[in-house]
């Protein structure tokens, strides 16, 4: 188990990973605006790893891949 599996099933639907990217690069700017530079830059840096996986994560392929893995047992 990966800490950060944006691999999951759970992140196929396109609006939860727009929410994702949306809420962690909000929450950065809150923190900038805020003062608070290494908050700031820990949730900023994490919206960009998010939406750097998100963009090339294939959803599709690891979908038909656990469809078949399922309909072999």
């Amino acid at each position: 188990m990966k800490l950060f599996d944006l691999a999951d099933p759970f992140f196929e639907p396109l609006w939860i990973r727009v929410a994702v990217v949306a809420v962690t690069t909000l929450w950065g700017l809150f923190e900038l605006t805020s003062g608070a530079l290494f908050w700031a830059m820990f949730f900023l840096g994490l919206a960009a790893v998010c939406t750097w996986r998100f963009m090339t994560i294939d959803y599709a392929a690891l979908r038909d891949a656990n469809q078949k893995g399922e309909n072999t047992e």
